[in-house]
């Protein structure tokens, strides 16, 4: 029995708070990159990636390693829609505009059935929410990764399987297989959902046949681009991920199901997650689609997947929200709003943790001394010439340089710059900071002149 008395859906309350978002995305994306806080790990990455795309080029990616294709990295052709755009608006920029748009976009299917099922105000509180959520933001407002074009698509799906529209939640899951190799696990959990369904309402002439199809199609795909399609491109012949599942080793089955909850920091994870549903989500079948991103992060051995930083936790906020809605129809509304106002207190309690506060911060709209020194070192290198440099100065530089880490031994005569920002607090990945130090020594050696040495920045041409 439905709770609300579902009114007109509304066209101007979802993308108007979508436009908003979109906006404020932008404005805390783009400014971090004039900041120079962008990283060639992964902005420049992806740049160069879709730079070559847009000139009808193989993904070849100079900063993961001489002739390095990308597509022996991670699975995402979907991001070969954005060339033609960049084609006609070549930069970084373009990138984080893009981002931006499509993050926001999320806001919009779950905005709209809020408003069935609640009216407007629960259809504002999800809105806002979703657009707030801390893991969209953390997202958004950073360097471009290819899940930007997984989270609009999740909150559609999600949103027509929450309404029983079983096609429709297909359709729009079926893209996720071009987006990355373990969203294909999610897809299955979408045809697995669609075939419990259809048999447990006895609806429709071929029962759960559709949605075990869907989830054959998504493990097959899964399957597929692991141990054929990336092994294929990458210059190892392997998956060069399979290591941060077993840690380096043959980790026993009791140590992987001990891993996933320890250490500790994986509660918070979690705790979030549920929080973000005002807990009420946690009954909906929809949060079962979370099991397949929360599987491997939580059982591999690599300490950035377990927390609340990166990226890595945006395709699951439209997935808990979406939990959310649908436990909404089917409770009583004192527990709908004291959920809501879980939800909206979380989004709250995080904006001033994540860089969404940024917009109205003043000293992060302010052109540092230090900044102009950076930007007038940039200036210094031709457009068209080959530059090594550390972590973020190299994301000033790919679309207009043929730009590598300085960490790694050149090839040939060696790049024409080397540009290198000492207080870089990334140095430590991709590049450790003895690796960039021995290169320079080596650069110097090789007869390589110092033309900027000024603010811990240092500019070396080759003679």
């Amino acid at each position: 029995m439905r709770l609300f008395r579902p009114p007109r859906r509304p066209a101007v309350l979802p993308w108007g708070l979508a436009a908003g978002f979109a906006a404020l995305y932008t404005c805390v994306a783009v400014n971090r990159y004039r900041r120079g806080l962008s990283k060639a790990y992964d902005l420049g990455i992806f740049e160069q990636a879709i730079r070559a795309y847009a000139h009808g080029q193989a993904p070849i990616v100079p900063l993961k390693g001489p002739g390095y294709h990308l597509l022996g990295d991670h699975f995402h052709p979907l991001i070969a829609v954005l060339a033609p755009v960049y084609r006609v608006f070549p930069g970084a920029v373009t990138l984080l505009v893009a981002q931006a748009l499509l993050m926001a976009l999320a806001v919009v299917p779950l905005t709209r059935w809020a408003y069935e099922v609640g009216g407007p105000r629960v259809a504002l509180v999800i809105g806002c929410v979703t657009g707030a959520s801390w893991g969209i933001v953390r997202a958004a407002s950073d360097d471009f990764h290819e899940i930007a074009f997984a989270v609009p698509l999740l909150a559609f799906a999600a949103t027509a399987l929450g309404r029983r529209r079983h096609l429709a939640a297909a359709l729009w899951a079926l893209p996720l297989l071009l987006v990355k190799e373990d969203l294909g696990l999610t897809v299955a959990a979408v045809g697995l959902l669609i075939a419990w369904r259809a048999r447990r309402g006895g609806r429709g002439r071929c029962g759960p046949l559709p949605g075990l199809v869907l989830a054959g199609a998504g493990l097959a795909a899964t399957v597929l681009t692991v141990t054929v399609v990336l092994p294929s491109f990458n210059p190892h012949g392997g998956f060069d991920y399979w290591q941060q599942l077993d840690g380096g080793g043959q980790p026993s089955p009791w140590a992987l199901a001990a891993r996933i909850g320890w250490p500790p920091v994986k509660w918070l994870l979690l705790f979030l997650l549920a929080a973000t549903a005002g807990f009420l989500g946690l009954r909906s079948p929809l949060l079962l689609l979370c099991v397949p991103t929360l599987g491997w992060r939580l059982l591999s051995a690599n300490p950035h997947y377990w927390g609340v930083s990166y990226h890595y936790s945006a395709v699951l906020m439209p997935l808990v929200l979406a939990g959310l809605v649908d436990a909404l129809t089917r409770t009583d509304p004192r527990r709908a709003r004291r959920a809501l106002a879980v939800s909206a207190l979380v989004a709250a309690v995080t904006v001033p943790v994540y860089p969404l506060h940024e917009v109205v911060m003043p000293e992060a709209w302010r052109t540092s001394p230090r900044l102009a020194h950076t930007r007038a070192l940039l200036g210094s290198i031709p457009d068209g010439a080959t530059v090594a440099a550390s972590n973020r100065l190299a994301a000033q530089l790919t679309g207009r340089a043929t730009v590598t880490l300085v960490c790694r031994a050149p090839t040939g005569p060696g790049p024409e710059w080397v540009a290198v920002d000492r207080t870089d607090p990334s140095v430590q990945a991709p590049c450790a900071t003895a690796d960039t130090a021995r290169m320079l020594v080596e650069y110097e050696q090789r007869g390589y002149r110092r033309v900027v040495d000024q603010d811990s920045l240092l500019l070396l041409r080759r003679p």
